[in-house]
């Protein structure tokens, strides 16, 4: 038996909205959380959507991440803007690379591991709009993900689907960090179960402190740089 649904508003006259001009939309109620409460703190738009995909970065991982590409088409009142943060090549990815590590007339390049990386964008992305867009300072709006991923949050039913896949490719789990981050405990988190992510967390703090300097030019670039290096990426 198919359940039956009454979508008419059950109330008499329609209820009064906690912010008038305001909506903020995630697929994860803390990210939505986030931007209501930047929000709520005097920031813009430009604000709430910086804050928000720093938390989806945690509450999503199977999609999302700190070493992601981000794209934004904003309309500041006058004029249409649009942002391309997807990651460059590094420096040492030239045909000649790829030829010589993986022989000629390679069609397609490798899918996982170093040589599949590209520079993250998303987080020089974040740093560029707040600077010409938004209200508050830049450290404001991570410190909603720092907190997400110090307490932590309960895993929802369909992120633990993907993060349960993901827990049986081989070639992911024997990626160097990937284990000892994602399946802390020797396997997916179960739906409900607390999850934290120390590393993000303390990431994310170098980045707010910063300004996204510490991800390309600093500890957390150094650190990204000797991994590479031990891994045999470029």
């Amino acid at each position: 038996m198919q359940p039956q649904f009454d979508y008419r508003s059950p109330y008499r006259s329609t209820r009064l909205p906690v912010f008038a001009r305001n909506v903020v939309a995630t697929s994860h109620p803390l990210a939505a959380q986030a931007g209501l409460r930047i929000l709520a703190q005097g920031g813009n738009a430009v604000d709430a959507a910086v804050a928000t995909a720093a938390v989806m970065t945690l509450v999503e991982p199977c999609s999302n991440g700190l070493g992601s590409d981000a794209f934004c088409i904003l309309w500041d009142g006058q004029q249409l803007h649009g942002l391309n943060a997807s990651g460059r090549a590094p420096q040492a990815w030239t045909p000649d690379y790829f030829e010589r590590k993986y022989g000629g007339g390679r069609a397609t390049p490798p899918v996982r591991g170093w040589d599949a990386v590209t520079v993250p964008g998303a987080v020089a992305g974040w740093v560029a709009l707040s600077q010409r867009f938004g209200k508050l300072p830049f450290a404001d709006l991570m410190a909603p993900a720092i907190e997400v991923a110090e307490r932590g949050y309960a895993v929802p039913v369909v992120v633990q689907e993907k993060w349960a896949a993901a827990a049986q490719v081989q070639a992911l789990v024997s990626q160097p960090g990937f284990a000892e981050t994602f399946l802390p405990r020797g396997r997916a988190p179960a739906v409900g179960e607390l999850f934290r992510f120390p590393g993000a967390a303390r990431a994310l703090k170098a980045i707010a402190a910063t300004h996204g300097q510490a991800f390309y030019g600093g500890e957390i670039a150094q650190a990204l740089a000797a991994q590479a290096a031990a891994q045999g990426g470029a």
